[in-house]
């Protein structure tokens, strides 16, 4: 049986990055993170950060640096979730919200790794998380 426990992303300044995340997700770096590994926790799942000396942002959508991986996160409400992210250091990149308010937008972190803010028609929020239609 396989069990996912961290998700690990290269980068320059663990606890920098670290404070991004924690920041847009309301949750605290785990104690013990320090300037080579980083970390807060979801549930049974760790985003971690590790520290890497030659490290190279992605420049998405550029096939040459590609984006390596993307972090989609859904919000009930994606103008005040923007302020949040864009007030910490994200970047837009490109928006996919149709009229009718449903979508994504893509952003990238302060060291250019891409994520998204999602919201997708007829999600259900409850306290033990999404419910997908």
């Amino acid at each position: 049986m396989l069990r996912l426990t961290d998700f690990i992303i290269d980068c320059p300044d663990t606890m920098k990055l670290a404070a991004f995340y924690s920041e847009v997700t309301g949750r605290p770096i785990k104690e013990g993170s320090h300037e080579n590994w980083a970390g807060i926790k979801f549930g049974e799942v760790e985003l971690a950060f590790i520290r890497v000396d030659d490290y190279r942002a992605p420049q998405w959508p550029d096939n040459e640096h590609p984006k390596q991986f993307h972090l989609d996160f859904e919000v009930d409400e994606i103008e005040s979730e923007q302020r949040r992210v864009l007030d910490r250091g994200a970047t837009l990149r490109q928006d996919f919200i149709g009229p009718d308010g449903y979508g994504w937008r893509v952003y990238t972190d302060p060291i250019g790794h891409p994520f998204c803010l999602c919201r997708n028609k007829g999600v259900i929020w409850t306290d033990q998380g999404l419910i997908w239609p």
